[in-house]
């Protein structure tokens, strides 16, 4: 049995991802990592650590509940679930120990301007993500300066 490691943000997301992979029909040793948002700084000073972390497996529970039937569709296909901890290097370096070989999946949705934490060493990160969001903006003040015209 193939064991898979899918770390995911977005349900909707990872399903598209991750829909090729259960019509195949092969059972698999399925562990779904949740990768929840980052709160921002700023909400430090009115919700406590207990909340946050409260919040946090809110979140990840509403995302187990939209993938896990579908990977357990297949018969004899079985779910593990976790919420990451940050780093992912450190879970999945952590899960590879436990689990012996694990294939890694990211099937978390790209933010823009943003390049996601890499999931294992060998990852490359991607520095050209940073110039995503100027170029955006950027083009399209041109777009509206052009029409202006």
């Amino acid at each position: 049995m193939e064991k898979i490691a899918v770390f995911v943000n977005d349900a909707v997301h990872a399903r598209h991802i991750l829909q090729p992979m259960v019509v195949e029909g092969v059972a698999a040793y399925w562990v779904i990592v949740a990768c929840p948002p980052t709160l921002t700084r700023h909400i430090g000073r009115w919700v406590s650590g207990a909340a946050r972390a409260q919040w946090r497996e809110r979140w990840a529970a509403e995302l187990f509940a939209d993938l896990e039937p579908e990977l357990k569709a297949q018969a004899g296909s079985r779910v593990e679930k976790l919420v990451a901890r940050r780093p992912l290097v450190n879970v999945s370096a952590r899960l590879s120990a436990r689990l012996g070989p694990l294939r890694l999946l990211d099937a978390r949705r790209p933010r823009l301007g943003k390049a996601d934490e890499p999931i294992s060493s060998t990852q490359p990160t991607d520095t050209a993500m940073r110039w995503v969001a100027p170029i955006a903006i950027t083009t399209g003040l041109s777009a509206v300066l052009a029409m202006a015209d």
